[in-house]
């Protein structure tokens, strides 16, 4: 599947609008549909291509060229039904790459079992980014599916003036310092030799558990 491939979005709620949006700023060509014409029409100005539509009818999806496409995004949560039939339809017309939302572990179990490729929880996922974010620790938190984390944060006391490889950062905390952010510069990504100032802010990865232990460190 080429990464540029245009992107078919089906629904133009909040998550929706916002993917059809960010991927229209890439350049990505993005379909926009939903079977509200209101939001079709707010949207007709920020992405290039947004269509009335009602995706729960095959017909319908085939008139707008769905099998077309080989990577489709069903955003629509408000109604459990009509996303699971949508990604049925979307299957049936063997669109490769199938993006569903989920309100719930059951209903992601659906999509999946329908055939959905990726079931996203927005919901959940950000409901756990704020619970490590409100601790005041980290400024920011990205949980990957296999208990690997990214987060950015303030630098604790021990690894401050010195190199990382002096540290020992990796070794004491099994975290990995991946980039620094000095006040008024870009990101770098870290050596073994880069020195942490008092004003860095640097960014981590590892697992949850090991993410947060190294977090909780006096700063």
């Amino acid at each position: 599947m080429r990464g540029d491939a245009p992107v078919l979005v089906i629904g133009l709620g909040r998550f929706g609008a916002a993917c059809a949006g960010e991927l229209d700023r890439l350049d990505r060509e993005v379909l926009a549909i939903d079977d509200n014409l209101d939001l079709v029409q707010k949207w007709s100005e920020r992405v290039t291509h947004t269509v009335q539509a009602d995706a729960r009818n095959i017909d319908s999806l085939k008139q707008i060229g769905a099998q077309d496409f080989s990577v489709a995004v069903v955003a629509v949560g408000s109604s459990i039904e009509a996303s699971v039939l949508i990604t049925a339809n979307l299957v049936d017309l063997k669109v490769p790459q199938i993006w569903a939302k989920a309100v719930s572990q059951s209903h992601g179990k659906i999509l999946a079992r329908v055939g959905a490729n990726h079931v996203i929880y927005p919901e959940r996922e950000a409901g756990e980014r704020v619970a490590h974010l409100v601790s005041g620790r980290m400024l920011d938190f990205i949980r990957f599916d296999d208990d690997f984390a990214l987060a950015k944060l303030y630098p604790p006391k021990f690894i401050r003036g010195v190199g990382l490889n002096e540290s020992g950062v990796r070794t004491k905390y099994n975290v990995t310092v991946v980039g620094v952010k000095s006040p008024g510069k870009p990101f770098r990504y870290a050596e073994a030799n880069t020195v942490v100032t008092n004003h860095d802010l640097i960014i981590v990865s590892g697992t949850n558990s090991d993410i947060e232990r190294f977090a909780s460190l006096e700063r």
